[in-house]
């Protein structure tokens, strides 16, 4: 059954994800791409209309997969497979482990856990801005797609460079919306 599956490998997924959604999307991927849910294109674009709407972006991409396969009952045994074992694991460490995170050795396997999760998000990012700019691999570059990421790129350091500030996420996603609309 279809929901099983999805509520199953949705849980894995919430069980062995570090360093929230960015750290999950390549177990999403090789999940879906597991089980044929959507060819390398669609999960790019999953991605991005994640990130774009409002909530966590595991939360999305589960919803959106399990409605996509099963409809609305498929969408909510995705979205509890993936929210699951956080919620129960954040049960578990506030009624009984408040006192650990001060240890001292918690807090070592921590920090040294940080470096990893800030790789694996460094590769979701490469491998989206690759996937992004190119079409059927490297000697066909989407110009287009290329000069978006310049400007958005651009926009970043002038923000940083005379306002002193980071650039708002909010902020980039609409101006990455408004050159998709006028360049596509």
């Amino acid at each position: 059954m279809i929901q099983i599956e999805l509520f199953l490998s949705f849980l894995q997924i919430g069980l062995f994800s570090f360093g929230g959604a960015y750290g999950a999307i390549p177990l999403i991927q090789e999940v879906v791409a597991a089980n044929g849910w959507a060819d390398a294109e669609m999960f790019t674009n999953l991605v991005a209309l994640s990130e774009a709407t409002p909530g966590p972006i595991m939360v999305n991409m589960a919803t959106y997969i399990g409605s996509r396969q099963a409809g609305l009952f498929g969408a909510l045994c995705a979205t509890v497979g993936v929210v699951l074992p956080s919620f129960v694991i954040i049960l578990i460490v506030t009624a009984v482990f408040q006192n650990l995170l001060k240890r001292k050795g918690v807090q070592a396997v921590l920090k040294g856990v940080k470096p990893c999760l800030m790789g694996v998000i460094l590769a979701t990012g490469t491998y989206m801005v690759f996937s992004s700019c190119t079409t059927g691999g490297l000697p066909s570059l989407d110009l287009t797609a290329c000069m978006i990421l310049f400007i958005l790129l651009a926009a970043i350091v002038f923000y940083r460079k005379f306002r002193k500030k980071e650039v708002s996420p909010i902020a980039l996603l609409i101006v990455a919306a408004v050159c998709g609309c006028m360049f596509y």
